[in-house]
């Protein structure tokens, strides 16, 4: 390849890491426009970080000492490979450190790696990527109740999905390295282990079934997570499907022998085989608790995800699944759930959206921040479900409570604070600090934005009777004028607008002209 142009046809390397709770591992892929992605490594160490920091909190410097020591030695792979670009993630494990940073930072100076924290709704959402992207099959089947199951070393995700959106994501706290290491002493003492297991997760389940599964009809079952999950079912799996009886069939074989025999039998680490029975109980609740015919086991794992995010962004691959949607659908759900009105956070949506696309030359924000916007917008009055009076307290701890799948822990937060400030005073960079709120001072201006444009957006749909059928937003001369069309009167919602264009002047330097249609 030479000259101008050749670059085209370029075929790239990239490496995906996962620094999981109870193993390292690397996949190198290989990508480019003609072939998309495919593997081209793959390498795994077994290494226990969940053991101290599901107890309390800490990685010990000797376990830092070996991670270290495995990441460099990635990097000799990744040197080998020539790897381009990489990107290192850290999950359930190190969600749960109390000195994420220093660590972070340690890891760094000693690698060269940055790690990147993953939220369980990103970590999720990137496995599920990975899910949609190989398979053909995936639309069809999820236009039947289907529902992920995704059960890491430190928590498991459920994902359930309705007429090819996807409905609620919900993340529990029973991975199984974590319920090995809650239940360790009393296993030496009982004969009937997997009904331990069953009795320890059975609260969160049947709360789970309340609250989220009343009247679904889940038939399918995704099965993700990670190697566990192909190991146990490896000679079951030509075509990757599991009937619920093969399940159940293998589930008397295993539930009852000791960790010895199993890692015998399998060929695995005892302290893989350790994790196979808390896994196999998780499972079977699951399928239980959904009624499901039967298991899909894709074989997929978070790597695969990061590389086919990855793969999305350069463009090597075009999305199969319209991914933003689902955000928002889970939103809107997340909406109808504290009972909003339908018609007013719809109505502020699109407004939002018009403002927003009107004047793209003077925020100069982009289409993530377009999603974030209309996030927002469907959140703003979900805190009413809890208090009248303080709808923006409420809503601000509802949101950050909750996961959305797809979004980063800093994006949630930036929705939530545009969400408070909506209708509470806005606060100035330095006082964020005292109210336990951080974000960086980029994403902090984006709220400001972000609050600017709802509070107009919310304040014209103020008596929730969508008055307003068409806004026109014209930008002249750092002036919008907005060219409302409404027959009806709106002298309520011109009025309170006068407090919302001091906020929205001063964050944009412009000045706001309201006009009725055909009229001067």
């Amino acid at each position: 390849m030479n000259g101008k142009g050749g670059t085209h046809m370029a075929v790239m390397t990239f490496a995906a890491i996962d620094i999981g709770s109870y193993e390292v591992s690397m996949k190198i892929f290989e990508m480019s426009k003609r072939i998309g992605f495919r593997e081209l490594n793959d390498v795994r160490y077994s290494l226990e970080i969940g053991k101290g920091v599901y107890s309390d909190g800490k990685i010990d410097s000797e376990m830092l000492n070996v991670l270290c020591e495995v990441l460099n030695d990635f990097k000799r792979l990744m040197q080998d490979f020539g790897v381009e670009e990489y990107r290192v993630c850290g999950t359930s494990a190190f969600r749960e450190l109390v000195n994420p940073l220093l660590i972070i930072e340690q890891i760094y100076q000693r690698t060269g790696m940055k790690i990147e924290i993953l939220s369980s709704a990103e970590q999720h959402f990137l496995g599920y990527k990975s899910i949609a992207a190989i398979e053909k099959g995936f639309k069809k089947m999820i236009q039947k109740g289907t529902a992920i199951l995704d059960v890491g070393g430190g928590s498991l995700q459920v994902s359930l999905f309705d007429k090819d959106a996807l409905v609620t994501t919900q993340g529990l706290k029973m991975g199984s390295l974590r319920i090995r290491q809650r239940l360790q002493e009393l296993e030496k003492t009982t004969i009937h282990y997997d009904k331990l297991v069953e009795e320890f997760i059975r609260n969160d389940l049947m709360s789970f079934q309340r609250l989220y599964l009343k009247d679904k009809e889940i038939r399918n079952v995704i099965l993700m997570g990670d190697f566990i999950t192909d190991m146990i079912f490896q000679e079951e799996m030509e075509d990757r499907i599991i009937t619920r009886e093969e399940f159940m069939k293998r589930y008397e074989d295993t539930v009852g022998k000791s960790v010895d025999l199993l890692a015998q039998e399998m060929e695995i680490d005892p302290e893989y085989a350790s994790l196979v029975v808390p896994t196999m109980v998780v499972c079977r609740n699951f399928i239980d608790i959904f009624n499901a015919e039967s298991l899909w086991a894709p074989g997929v794992s978070l790597l695969d995800g990061i590389a086919y995010d990855f793969a999305e962004k350069k463009k090597f691959l075009k999305s199969v699944h319209n991914f933003e949607n689902d955000i928002l659908v889970t939103s809107k759900n997340i909406a109808k759930r504290y009972s909003s009105s339908k018609s007013h956070i719809q109505g502020t949506m699109n407004l939002c959206l018009n403002i927003f696309d009107s004047m793209k030359k003077v925020h100069g924000m982009g289409a993530r921040e377009r999603l974030l916007l209309q996030i927002a917008a469907l959140l703003h009055d979900c805190g009413k479900y809890i208090s009248m009076e303080k709808v923006s307290e409420c809503s601000y701890q509802i949101i950050m409570s909750t996961d959305i799948i797809g979004l980063s822990f800093l994006e949630r937060q930036m929705i939530a604070c545009a969400v408070r400030f909506n209708n509470s005073a806005f606060v100035y960079y330095d006082e964020l600090y005292s109210m336990g709120i951080a974000i960086d001072r980029e994403s902090y201006i984006k709220v400001a934005k972000m609050t600017a444009i709802l509070r107009l957006a919310n304040a014209m749909d103020r008596s929730h009777y969508q008055k307003v059928k068409g806004i026109k937003a014209v930008l002249k001369d750092r002036e919008l004028q907005m060219i409302v069309d409404s027959a009806q009167d709106i002298s309520l919602e011109l009025g309170l607008l006068k407090d919302k264009e001091a906020f929205f002047e001063e964050v944009f330097g412009i000045r706001l002209v309201l006009r009725r249609k055909g009229r001067a």
